[in-house]
C-alpha cells in the first residue's frame, strides 16, 4: 500500500525533466512520471496529473491554472476590486471542483486566507457573496481543517442575514456541510454558534425548495455524525437531541416530507435524517405520533421500485423500531409484509437486503408475537435468500443471521421450518467467510439447535483461551 508522499513541485519537476532531458512528448513524460512514483509506493492522490508547458524559456516552473487564478484573486483583493474579486472567485471555485488534487494544491498555497479576505469584501453584495460562498465551499470540500474562527463567524452571519434569500442560504448550508463532515471541532463550534437554529429555519422558511431542503437535511444529519477519527468521543448524540428537543426537528422533517410526495430524492434525504435523530426511546414514539410511520409505510408501498428511497425508508423503520411499542405499531400496520416485499423485489441490491434484514431483526427482538407474523409473511425465507444472493457482503450475512437468531431465540418451534429452508449451511458459510459474523452466526446456530464447535485460540498469555 502506498505510504509515501511528494509535493506537486516534485512531480512537475520530474515531468519537465522527462521532457527536457529525455526528449519525451508531454503525454509520455507524464505517464512515465506517474509510473515511476507509483512503482516507488508514492501516493499520488493529491497530485494534479497534468503537464504544464513553459510559456517562455525564462520560466522556471510553469504553474497550474488554479494557482494562476489564485494569484489574480490575490491581486484583486489587494486592490479592493469587488468586481474583479467576484469574477476570480467563480473561476477559482470552478477549478477547485475539478478534483481533490486541485483543492489540495490551492490549500497548500495559502488559498484559504485569500478567499476569506475576498469573502469579507463581498459581504453585503449579493452576487459577490454568492461567488465567495461558492469558492469557499469548493475549496473546503474534503479539507474542513482549513476553516477557522473568522470563517465560522462569517458563515453564521451569512445564514443569519440572508434567511429570506434561498440561494444564499443554500450556498451557505453547502459550505457548512463541507466544513463539518469528518470534523468534530467545527461541528461543535458551529452548534455553539447557533447553526442548528439556522438550519431548522431554512427548512421552515423554504420548505418548498427541493434543493435547499435536501442540503439542509444533509447538514443536519452530518451534525449527528461521529466520523472524526481524531476525536475519541464526539457530541453526535447531544446534537441529535438538540435538533429534536430545541428545534422540533422531527416535526419539521415529517411536515416537510408531506410537501414532496412526488420527489423521491428529497424524501430519501428526509427519511435518512429522521433515522439519525431517533436516538432516544421517546423520539421513536414521536415519529409515530406525528404520523411519520404511516407516511413512511405508504411511501414504501407506493415507491417500491425506487431503490434509494426504499433503502432509506427501511433504515428509518429500523431506527424507530428500537422502541418496543413502535415495533408493535409497525407490525400491526403491515410493515413486515412491505419489508419482505422490498427485499424480494430488490434481492440483487445488497444495501436494501441489509437494511431489510436489520429492520426484521429489530422487529423480532424480544417479540414472539411479531416473530409469528414475520415467519408467516416469509421473513425468514427472505433473509436466507438475501444470504444466498450476497455471500460476500459481511453486513448482509450478519443481519440475516440476526434475523434467524431473533426469530428462534424465544420460539424454538420455528427452528425446524427454518432449518428445512437450508439455514444451517448458509450460516456456517457466513461464519467461515466473515470474521465479523462469527458471534451472531454461532448464536443463531445454537438457538436453532445445531451443533456448534467452539474454536479455541491461544493468545500467548496465561489463561487467555478465546472461544
Amino acid at each position: 500500500m502506498a505510504c509515501k508522499w511528494i509535493s506537486q513541485e516534485t512531480f512537475d519537476g520530474v515531468v519537465q525533466e522527462n521532457i527536457a532531458e529525455f526528449d519525451m512528448e508531454p503525454e509520455e513524460a507524464l505517464n512515465e512520471a506517474i509510473q515511476q512514483f507509483e512503482s516507488q509506493g508514492v501516493d499520488l492522490t493529491n497530485i494534479i496529473k497534468a503537464v504544464r508547458l513553459q510559456s517562455d524559456e525564462n520560466e522556471v516552473a510553469p504553474k497550474h491554472d488554479i494557482l494562476l487564478t489564485l494569484e489574480s484573486l490575490r491581486k484583486a483583493v489587494e486592490t479592493c476590486s469587488v468586481s474583479g474579486v467576484s469574477e476570480f472567485l467563480v473561476q477559482f471555485g470552478d477549478q477547485c471542483k475539478l478534483g481533490m488534487a486541485h483543492r489540495y494544491l490551492a490549500g497548500q498555497k495559502s488559498a484559504y486566507p485569500v478567499v476569506l479576505e475576498a469573502w469579507k469584501m463581498c459581504d453585503g453584495e449579493r452576487e459577490a457573496l454568492l461567488n465567495a460562498l461558492y469558492a469557499m465551499s469548493a475549496l473546503t470540500d474534503g479539507q474542513p481543517d482549513l476553516l477557522e474562527g473568522v470563517g465560522q463567524e462569517l458563515l453564521i452571519r451569512s445564514l443569519q442575514n440572508n434567511l429570506k434569500d434561498a440561494e444564499v442560504t443554500l450556498f451557505a448550508i453547502r459550505l457548512a456541510r463541507h466544513v463539518c463532515l469528518k470534523h468534530e471541532q467545527n461541528r461543535q463550534d458551529l452548534v455553539k454558534a447557533g447553526i442548528l437554529r439556522h438550519l431548522a429555519q431554512a427548512i421552515s422558511h423554504h420548505g418548498t425548495d427541493p434543493d435547499l431542503v435536501r442540503e439542509a437535511c444533509s447538514a443536519l444529519r452530518i451534525m449527528t455524525f461521529d466520523d472524526d477519527i481524531r476525536v475519541p468521543f464526539g457530541h453526535a448524540h447531544d446534537h441529535a437531541k438538540m435538533i429534536v428537543l430545541e428545534h422540533a426537528g422531527l416535526k419539521l422533517l415529517i411536515e416537510a416530507a408531506k410537501g414532496f410526495t412526488d420527489n423521491n430524492l428529497v424524501l430519501s434525504e428526509l427519511c435518512s435524517t429522521v433515522a439519525r435523530l431517533c436516538v432516544r426511546n421517546e423520539f421513536c414514539q414521536d415519529v409515530v405520533d406525528l404520523g411519520g410511520l404511516n407516511f413512511m409505510l405508504a411511501l414504501l408501498a407506493d415507491c417500491i421500485d425506487h431503490q434509494e428511497l426504499v433503502k432509506q425508508v427501511l433504515n428509518a423503520i429500523k431506527a424507530i423500531a428500537g422502541n418496543d411499542d413502535v415495533k408493535d405499531a409497525i407490525v400491526s400496520s403491515g410493515g413486515t409484509d412491505l419489508i419482505v416485499l422490498a427485499m424480494t423485489r430488490h434481492l440483487s441490491n445488497a444495501q436494501i437486503c441489509d437494511q431489510g434484514c436489520a429492520a426484521l431483526a429489530m422487529l423480532a427482538l424480544r417479540k414472539p408475537e411479531n416473530c409469528k407474523v414475520i415467519m408467516e409473511g416469509g421473513g425468514a425465507l427472505g433473509a436466507l435468500q438475501a444470504m444466498k444472493a450476497h455471500p460476500k457482503d459481511a453486513s448482509v450475512q450478519k443481519q440475516a443471521c440476526m434475523v434467524i437468531r431473533n426469530l428462534v431465540s424465544r420460539t424454538r418451534d420455528y427452528s425446524q421450518p427454518i432449518l428445512e429452508m437450508g439455514a444451517e449451511s448458509l450460516i456456517l458459510q457466513a461464519r467461515c467467510t466473515h470474521k465479523d459474523c462469527d458471534d451472531v452466526a454461532k448464536a443463531a446456530l445454537r438457538d436453532l439447535g445445531c451443533k456448534v464447535e467452539l474454536r479455541e485460540l491461544w493468545t500467548g498469555q496465561k489463561g487467555s483461551l478465546v472461544h
